[in-house]
């Protein structure tokens, strides 16, 4: 196994030290699609070579803390040797693991920004409430990963909440960390609608979408059909007397999207741009994840929004991930923003299915 994983690590190191020379070729940096993607390589890549060069330090290490055993009649320097064999042979099996699951193929979405939907489902009015609470959560979230998020549309709820909200959320491997999230999400506690104190069953779907990117999709401008409104909901003078809300109809497949969060027209038709562009990109990414997630618990099919994921219980203060069997019980931390162990968890579990999957 060791010399079959070391091929593999030399083969790498040789593409590593190719796509080094070619990002500095002038003929690659002009074509910015080629130079971009070559960029990304290179960053995996030098993971990859870094952690390679620190599997070789060890077993080098070993080798001749052997080889003084063996060989070596002082009692100091073979004790010095057995030392070194007892500090390094716990270090090998976990770093083989770390470069078995860098030389897995990653999903070349998992570092794209993301556009988070988020509906409220069974439940009425305490439903849209939950699908409110949700998006504090991830909001939460966001801001302590250094993570930007903007709305794009929003339908309120009668008694507050969100019927639905849809945002967009940039940063470093966004749709990596936040692919887990799709899927119902369902709360047990007593609504603030409830005058009998009975605990109700609510539920809201999340929908998490890799955002397209320009070179990704190319949409032609006779295809879509613009349409201009007044924006309604909270937002001051312009609400209502400004057209500056889109609507944005891509006629081939029927897709609509809107947004009305900005007050520029202008600014409106981008990020609606951005949502079509993606909307349109995940009809084709639909079958891959199809596809995975019957292989993975994990990951929820995005044409499934029926497969519940979670459940926050607020009696017991609980929260259940059913996909892993995993629960704990922060719930006013989770809620809170504090969802990044149950991350950690559900990629811990993926990471061991795609190991099973791509055994080396």
């Amino acid at each position: 196994m060791e010399n079959r994983l070391l091929e593999k690590l030399e083969g790498l190191s040789t593409k590593f030290d190719e796509v080094s020379t070619l990002i500095t070729d002038p003929a690659v940096i002009a074509d910015t699609k080629r130079f971009v993607k070559l960029n990304k390589e290179y960053s995996d890549l030098e993971k990859i070579v870094k952690k390679r060069d620190e599997y070789l330090l060890l077993l080098k290490n070993l080798e001749e803390a052997n080889i003084i055993l063996a060989s070596e009649k002082d009692e100091d320097m073979r004790d010095l040797a057995k030392q070194e064999i007892e500090d390094i042979t716990p270090k090998i099996e976990p770093l083989e693991e770390e470069i078995k699951l860098l030389l897995m193929p990653a999903d070349p979405q998992d570092s794209k920004n993301a556009i988070v939907e988020i509906r409220g489902g069974t439940g009425g009015d305490e439903a849209a409430i939950f699908a409110g609470d949700l998006f504090k959560m991830y909001a939460k979230y966001c801001e302590t990963r250094g993570w930007r998020t903007e709305v794009t549309s929003f339908a309120e709820g009668t008694m507050g909440g969100y019927k639905e909200i849809i945002f967009t959320v940039s940063g470093d491997n966004v749709y990596g960390t936040l692919k887990y999230e799709s899927g119902v999400h369902r709360v047990q506690r007593v609504p603030a609608t409830e005058s009998q104190g009975r605990v109700h069953t609510s539920a809201a779907t999340v929908a998490v979408l890799p955002e397209a990117e320009e070179f990704d999709i190319e949409l032609k401008e006779s295809d879509i059909r613009t349409d201009i409104f007044c924006a309604s909901g909270h937002g001051g003078q312009s609400v209502n007397t400004t057209y500056s809300a889109i609507r944005l109809v891509h006629i081939p497949t029927g897709i609509t999207v809107q947004c009305q969060d900005e007050k520029s027209q202008l600014k409106n038709k981008a990020k609606a741009m951005v949502e079509l562009r993606t909307r349109i990109y995940n009809m084709e990414y639909q079958k891959y994840i199809d596809e995975i997630a019957s292989k993975r618990k994990t990951m929820v099919s995005t044409g499934d929004r029926s497969a519940k994921i979670r459940t926050y219980n607020y009696p017991q203060g609980r929260i259940t991930d059913h996909r892993i069997n995993y629960t704990i019980y922060n719930l006013p931390a989770f809620v809170g923003g504090d969802i990044q162990e149950c991350i950690d968890q559900l990629t811990i579990a993926e990471n061991a299915e795609r190991l099973k999957e791509n055994e080396l």
